[in-house]
């Protein structure tokens, strides 16, 4: 039977290994597992045996039926953007495993595809339904602790090593929820060191520190290199000393009133015994599932949704940096960064850069530049000052955008394409104040190894072979090719090859419709209006 507020709702489990498992149980005992689905065809047999639902290990399969209502993923990390976007977009509501993303800048994408889709988006931050923690927000709500001093949290085990996210990835993201919650409020700075002992650049053993501007400090180890399992957080205040031990089968929650006295200016410790708080012996991951069905059938905003989830991928972020840094401290006050950079690219302030685009390994981009939203700078990209990029720019490996070179929207220039800047050159000569303006128009494509002499203007939706040199002005829609490039044909928007007959052609992929007269291409509105409404629907 579906849990009261929530019925019929019907849910895939995306994983049902390690963690998914679980997840399929809970699903399943509250009347709401539809489909498992996992590329494992041996682990589906598994879990398909304990479980009735159907069986897939097609992803898009599950997005197709119109059955699901909703989707729990516990895929490895590295995959929960891509599963959880993909859902999105087909209309399921999404509950995925921690954490949301790997990157802040894909949490943002998937917190404003749910804001503009209307999608449940919840995370899996377990420790926030498990009734210990619960208490201890209340205990420090009411104030029965007092004032807090610090929070110390460990996680460790001699557990499963992964190798496509690190420990702090893997295990810190429960800590790092847990504290905020308690806290409400977010650290000013950062700082984590540790080290890689079983794969290099990948560290299993961190220790972080948290600073908060009403005073507090957390600090939070994790290692999966322990020789047994614990999962401790303890509380420093004024009144009471707080520890939860989650592997404690009845002393989960346990008060210490220990005091401190000042005698002949000395500090002096008086300890008392510890008073055990009753909890209730609720499983936090039913709650969590519970939850979440609620909140797809009512609509109601998730405890632990997008933005909260959000807010510990900022956090880790910064510990990340941290780590990079031998253990420099990170400020988190700074303006949040709605862009990916990999760590090895080098950004120069000031720019600005568009919200949710990527620069990837060894690419540069220089002060004074703008890059739009949505671009995609591929490895040993460099972008030079005052480069205006519009949005949805695709810039593939070993492309250099020189001063004077502006692309448009939805440019894409293909590996290793040249521009240029000058007529001239001269090593010793200077000639920056003959720079001369390349414009390529919205939508052109620039093939691999194409040279673009600068000076000319490529028109909207034109097609440069591989490898040919651009030496003229180029017609919207043009197709050129050779050295020097000549006018070989024409291109669909769609970056199809049109076949003129009469002055006119019409797209055999896409069925949009051109006049072709004069050295021009033009789409007809009519037609392109027309496409517009059957692509809407």
């Amino acid at each position: 039977m579906s849990p009261v507020g929530s019925p019929n709702v019907r849910v895939a489990v995306i994983g049902s290994g390690y963690w998914g498992k679980n997840l399929v149980r809970n699903f399943s005992e509250l009347g709401a597992l539809e489909v498992i689905c996992d590329t494992r065809e041996e682990t589906l047999r598994e879990v398909t045996s304990k479980y009735k639902a159907r069986a897939t290990q097609s992803f898009d399969e599950v997005l197709r039926d119109p059955g699901v209502d909703a989707v729990a993923i516990a895929a490895p990390a590295v995959e929960h953007f891509r599963l959880a976007k993909a859902a999105m977009l087909r209309g399921k509501d999404v509950y995925v495993e921690k954490p949301l993303a790997l990157h802040p800048s894909e949490g943002q994408e998937l917190v404003d595809l749910a804001a503009k889709h209307q999608r449940i988006l919840m995370v899996g931050h377990i420790l926030e339904y498990h009734p210990a923690v619960l208490e201890l927000k209340r205990l420090i709500r009411e104030g029965e602790l007092g004032q807090i001093r610090y929070i110390y949290s460990s996680r460790l085990n001699l557990g499963k090593v992964r190798t496509e996210e690190n420990i702090l990835w893997s295990f810190a993201p429960h800590d790092i929820s847990a504290v905020l919650f308690l806290l409400d409020e977010q650290p000013t700075t950062v700082s984590a060191h540790g080290a890689a002992y079983l794969n290099p650049a990948i560290p299993d053993a961190t220790l972080t520190t948290c600073d908060f501007r009403s005073g507090v400090k957390a600090h939070i180890f994790v290692s999966w290199l322990h020789p047994f399992k614990e999962q401790k957080l303890t509380i420093v205040a004024d009144k009471q000393m707080a520890v939860f031990d989650d592997m404690e089968p009845e002393r989960k929650l346990v008060l210490y009133s220990h005091r401190i006295e000042w005698i002949d200016r000395l500090p002096v410790a008086h300890k008392e015994a510890g008073r055990v708080v009753p909890i209730p012996k609720e499983e936090p991951l039913r709650k969590e599932c519970e939850h979440f069905l609620h909140c797809v059938a009512t609509r109601e905003q998730p405890r632990t949704d997008g933005n909260s989830a959000l807010r510990v991928l900022r956090v880790l972020e910064g510990c990340e940096q941290s780590l990079r840094q031998n253990g420099q401290p990170v400020d988190l006050t700074a303006p949040v960064r709605n862009y990916f950079a990999h760590p090895t690219a080098v950004i120069d302030e000031p720019c600005e850069i568009g919200a949710h685009t990527k620069i990837w390994h060894f690419s540069h981009v220089m002060a004074g530049c703008k890059l739009g939203e949505g671009c995609n700078l591929g490895q040993n990209v460099v972008i030079s000052p005052g480069v205006h990029i519009g949005n949805n720019v695709k810039i593939q490996n070993n492309v250099s955008v020189y001063e004077g070179v502006e692309l448009e929207d939805d440019v894409f220039c293909g590996p290793s394409m040249v521009f240029t800047n000058v007529m001239n050159p001269r090593s010793h000569v200077i000639r920056r104040h003959e720079y001369r303006r390349t414009l390529i128009r919205q939508g052109a494509s620039l093939g691999a190894n194409s040279t673009i002499v600068c000076g000319h203007t490529l028109g909207r939706y034109a097609f440069v072979a591989a490898g040919a040199v651009v030496n003229r002005d180029v017609p919207d829609y043009a197709l050129v090719a050779g050295v020097p490039a000549r006018q070989i044909g024409w291109m669909c928007y769609c970056g199809v090859r049109l076949t003129p007959v009469a002055g006119s052609s019409t797209c055999s992929a896409c069925g949009r419709s051109y006049t072709i007269e004069n050295g021009k291409c033009v789409e007809n509105v009519g037609a392109k209006a027309e496409q517009k409404e059957i692509e809407a629907r």
